[in-house]
């Protein structure tokens, strides 16, 4: 059985996707060669970089990249990808809260290539918005209709 793609869904899965990736990357190149060798020997746990209010430099670099929501918005692109390749649409409060969380964001942090996130809530909300078709009935939906 052949499904219709939502393309504008599939391209703003595409989009989230790459944001994840691109910020985990980048967040672990630029922290890894100075951090990542006191992340190993166990720095995150002495009681001077559990101040959740006063991050040290090892603690902030940690929540910068590999704890941030780069991995989170890897899944949720992915999962939004799926969809659209399915012909279905998330729910249009996801893409909504992703970009009123990119609008604070950006906001407060000054532009960065998440406003690609706008575009790709955008693409959602597009492609939720279309009447996808119904797939063509299986072999087994045909033949009970026949009388």
């Amino acid at each position: 059985m052949t499904q219709r793609r939502n393309r504008a869904v599939v391209a703003g899965g595409a989009i989230i996707t790459l944001c994840g990736i691109g910020h985990s990357v980048i967040a672990l190149i630029q922290v890894m060669p100075r951090h990542g060798e006191a992340w190993l020997d166990g720095a995150l746990w002495e009681q001077v970089n559990r101040n959740v209010t006063g991050f040290t430099p090892v603690t902030g670099a940690f929540w910068y990249s590999f704890n941030s929501f780069g991995l989170p918005l890897l899944l949720l692109g992915a999962t939004v990808l799926a969809l659209g390749l399915r012909g279905m649409a998330p729910p249009r409060v996801v893409p909504w809260v992703m970009m009123l969380w990119t609008v604070v964001g950006e906001t407060a942090s000054g532009p960065s290539p998440l406003l690609l996130l706008l575009v790709a809530g955008v693409l959602m909300l597009v492609g939720a918005s279309r009447r996808t078709a119904a797939p063509p009935p299986t072999a087994v939906e045909a033949e009970a209709r026949v009388p």
